[in-house]
């Protein structure tokens, strides 16, 4: 079948890996290090790697960085320290997917037919570590849930494009995180980034405020103004709320997207702009098209790569490490941490205000506890009925894993009315990481 080229430091992971695939009926050639790795490939005989992020001297990154120059082969790439950082890292480096050890079998597999077949990597191909924490070193984009490598992975696949991004989630999720982690991995990291929130400012003024303008243009223009679009130049306009922006703007910003010119209130002629466009909302932005308050062309110029944030409540596995990275953040050198009871009630939480909420209120509670244990008096939620999963929060940790686990399934059945493929998608699974997880729970 195919030939398959591992670069792995761990031997007996290495040869394991061999053996399963040379059980599937590939040919398979092994490295311990970057260099011995592309060796191999410069000679040409390998149609798919599969790379470690971690090795000595030279690391999987290193790796990719070099392949591109020798072999078109496909790369997945695998880590047992899930980052944000390093997933879109890996991916804007071209990797063909980006995987958690340990790693089910199947999941493997599956990535491996799909780079092989010149498949696009699956938006919903898991690797079975959900749950596993992935370290902030990416900003505040912190999470260890699937639903969110989904969107690491799309940060790196888009970030060095120009190519214009729309993200889409409810208030408080973070979208002007990945605004930035956009920017920060993109070849105008070194040029500016200017956010603007669309729904702070008055209509009347929305066009001076981006495009700028002439003194004398109106009353009260004193002199000349660049404007947002100008003050970005060489780099990253963020639109933040862009559903807000008033009709007769979003003529404007299309004719910009689409001519990359801009004329400023009372000029005669157009400017030259370069910048990239990310735009974001948390309106349903179809049904605005419908009642005719937002353009459908601007609608379809700016979703060229949608990005979908889940709401925190979907992800209920990221709350006590976000707030754990809260705490540690404006913690100093003595950080607070969360009791028990601390802990349960954030998980009883629904956080409509979602990660900004719930950033407010580890905020809150580090100021009024007094100790350097965290209770639920101090965090200022009202408790909810206790029907969450009964985990022991003194135990080992993978059966409380495994309690949560079971207890986000059965909430996503019993919301979806049993739709098992809407459930899966709500948890951020493939349909069938959610059977193998309904088989392990006895849920049938």
């Amino acid at each position: 079948m195919a030939r398959i080229l591992i670069v792995d430091d761990d031997t007996a992971f290495r040869e394991s890996l061999a053996e399963m695939l040379g059980d599937l009926g590939h040919g398979v050639s092994q490295a311990p290090t970057v260099a011995a790795g592309l060796q191999i490939l410069q000679a040409g005989s390998v149609d798919a790697a599969i790379v470690d992020l971690r090795m000595p001297g030279e690391d999987g990154l290193a790796f990719l960085r070099k392949a591109r120059g020798l072999s078109r082969a496909p790369c997945i790439m695998l880590t047992a320290y899930a980052s944000g950082g390093n997933t879109i890292e890996a991916m804007r480096l071209g990797a063909f997917d980006h995987l958690t050890k340990p790693i089910a079998r199947t999941a493997l597999v599956e990535a491996l037919d799909r780079a092989l077949q010149g498949a696009g990597p699956a938006q919903d191909c898991g690797d079975g570590q959900a749950g596993q924490p992935q370290m902030h070193d990416d900003g505040e984009l912190v999470s260890g849930s699937e639903a969110m490598r989904q969107v690491f992975k799309r940060i790196g696949l888009a970030a060095d494009s120009d190519a214009t991004v729309l993200v889409l989630g409810e208030t408080g999720t973070g979208k002007e995180l990945v605004a930035r982690a956009l920017h920060r991995n993109s070849v105008r990291a070194e040029r500016p980034f200017v956010a603007v929130n669309c729904a702070a400012i008055p209509a009347d003024l929305m066009e001076s405020e981006l495009f700028g303008h002439v003194k004398g243009a109106f009353t009260g223009a004193v002199s000349d103004r660049a404007g947002r679009f100008r003050e970005a130049q060489g780099g990253t306009l963020f639109l933040d709320e862009v559903g807000d922006m008033p009709l007769p703007t979003q003529a404007k910003i299309l004719r910009a997207l689409q001519e990359r010119e801009i004329t400023p209130v009372g000029a005669s002629r157009a400017l030259p702009v370069n910048v990239r466009i990310i735009a974001a909302t948390h309106r349903d932005l179809p049904d605005a098209v419908r009642q005719g308050r937002f353009r459908e062309d601007l609608w379809y110029r700016l979703q060229v790569v949608p990005v979908h944030l889940p709401p925190l409540r979907e992800r209920l596995g990221d709350v006590l490490l976000l707030a754990e990275h809260f705490l540690r953040q404006g913690g100093g050198a003595s950080p607070k941490r969360l009791g028990a009871d601390a802990a349960r009630l954030l998980l009883a939480h629904d956080w409509p205000g979602n990660v900004r909420e719930l950033r407010n209120a580890m905020e809150r509670a580090a100021l009024l506890c007094p100790g350097p244990v965290i209770g639920p008096e101090h965090i200022g939620l009202q408790p909810a009925a206790a029907n969450g999963p009964a985990i022991d929060w003194n135990g080992p940790l993978a059966p409380a894993v495994a309690q949560l686990e079971r207890e986000m399934v059965t909430r996503a059945l019993a919301a979806t009315m049993g739709n098992r493929a809407e459930a899966a998608r709500r948890l951020g699974l493939s349909r069938q990481q959610l059977y193998r997880k309904l088989a392990e729970f006895g849920l049938g």
